[in-house]
């Protein structure tokens, strides 16, 4: 395994290259006060949702998501059906239950918004959270889908991107019961053959983990891929991780670089106190996926992969970034 192309195709990745985008925009925003009617903000951004006050005992989240031109124009019914499955991910991955969505349709072909819409429609009924409302743009110039959700979450119950510590094991769990789009090379689908009851299995593991305070740190794998997201994780956090190769479960037919790259259709990486990994494993074996435990958060901010003997420097967000979020942000 030669860990240079390793860390050379990662880096240059644009799952994760896009994401350098993000810093620029939160620049824009510290100088705008939150207004004090506007409720306790906990946590915004690095979060997969915003985690709002909402009461006593429940918090709020917030998150949206767009899709990008090339999957629009690719496949848009994939387009839609993914909308819905990146933001339910985003409430599922912090422990919460989604609870609703609207969306932003802009249409210039008819065909192609039709499609899209049909996608939509067969996320909704595959993963049992409505759309309930939204807004159109009937005669723009370009096809376009974004989603935003809501979800709800016990207060001391929240799985957080932002807290991981030195010292914690990280387990990634992902279901290999799928297959690669036949024309988006990078996205893994696991659940448009599987059934409603089949995914929300997989989905209550998370959360079963989540009420049970068994893990202190995660994220959905999402378009940066397993490492990308990991780097996500642990740029918000302060920290660093040691990644070994060689325990990261991959379908047989997949090489291995290429399955580090993949959006997954259902994949979590946590991290988590030593002495509870195994009972987070068997939780996730327990819900229908695979899961290993692949690493350890370190303190010195690099993301380093092993193979063995050898190992690489992929990131070091002393001096690197993917998304430029700082640990006080």
């Amino acid at each position: 395994m030669n860990l240079e192309i390793f860390r050379t195709e990662l880096r240059n990745y644009p799952g994760i290259t896009r994401k350098n985008l993000i810093h620029h925009v939160i620049d824009f925003f510290p100088t705008i006060p939150i207004p004090e009617n506007s409720g306790k903000v906990i946590a915004d951004w690095g979060e997969d949702a915003a985690v709002l006050d909402l009461s006593e005992s429940q918090l709020l989240l917030f998150a949206a998501d767009g899709i990008m031109k090339k999957l629009m124009d690719t496949d848009p019914f994939w387009a839609g059906y993914c909308a819905v499955l990146v933001n339910i991910h985003d409430i599922i991955s912090m422990g919460g239950l989604p609870v609703a969505m609207v969306n932003i349709l802009s249409i210039s072909d008819k065909n192609t918004a039709d499609a899209v819409l049909k996608g939509v429609n067969s996320a909704v009924e595959k993963f049992q959270v409505p759309v309930v409302g939204g807004h159109t743009h009937p005669d723009d110039e370009a096809d376009a889908i974004a989603v935003a959700i809501i979800g709800i979450v016990e207060r001391d119950k929240v799985i957080y991107s932002h807290t991981a510590k030195p010292g914690e094991d990280i387990i990634a769990a992902m279901d290999l019961d799928g297959k690669t789009h036949p024309k988006v090379e990078f996205s893994w689908d696991t659940t448009r053959h599987k059934s409603s009851e089949q995914i929300w299995r997989q989905f209550n593991g998370i959360r079963s983990l989540a009420q049970k305070n068994l893990v202190n740190a995660g994220k959905d794998i999402s378009n940066p891929g397993l490492i990308g997201t990991l780097g996500m994780l642990t740029e918000s956090s302060g920290v660093g991780a040691i990644v070994d190769l060689s325990t990261i479960q991959c379908p047989p037919d997949l090489e291995l670089l290429h399955w580090l790259k993949m959006y997954q259709g259902m994949g979590f990486i946590v991290s988590v106190k030593p002495e509870n990994s195994d009972a987070v494993i068997q939780t996730f074996i327990e819900a229908g996926l695979s899961a290993s435990r692949i690493g350890t958060i370190t303190t010195d901010r690099k993301l380093i992969l092993q193979d063995g003997k050898e190992s690489i420097e992929v990131f070091d967000f002393n001096v690197d970034s993917i998304t430029g979020l700082k640990p006080d942000k």
